[in-house]
């Protein structure tokens, strides 16, 4: 049987493919805004679409050894942009590290390490052992 150091669930890989592009196009539009100007406040507007994307990610990352860093940007004391972008940027490797944790290539194909493949992945080996 393999040993799988980490494991995560179909639910947090499908939260990761859907935010991660989404979290790309609003990080580019955050850091383009903050090269104009770094110390311009982000509207509240703004921060409510960024913080929404952060929430879903901050779901599957805050278990995460990395995750004791996240915080969502503060609606209230509405950031700079610079400040937003370095919050935005701890999320960026944060979810690298998700990756890098739970992607694999095995066998010619990559795979996300998930309790179910885990569990189907130790089927086949049971499988290939009884044939030999």
């Amino acid at each position: 049987m393999t040993d799988f150091d980490y494991v995560t669930s179909d639910e947090a890989v499908d939260i990761y493919g859907s935010t991660s592009q989404i979290f790309e196009g609003v990080l580019k539009e955050v850091r383009e805004l903050c090269r104009k100007k770094p110390e311009a406040t982000m509207s509240a507007g703004k921060v409510k679409i960024v913080n929404r994307v952060l929430t879903d990610m901050l779901g599957i990352l805050k278990d995460e050894p990395t995750g004791k860093y996240l915080e969502l940007l503060d609606d209230e004391a509405l950031p700079q942009l610079s400040d937003a972008v370095l919050t935005m940027v701890q999320f960026e490797t944060s979810m690298a590290a998700f990756r890098q944790r739970y992607f694999r290539y095995l066998h010619g194909k990559n795979y996300w390490i998930t309790d179910v493949f885990v569990e189907e992945w130790n089927k086949l080996e049971a499988e290939d052992e009884n044939e030999e």
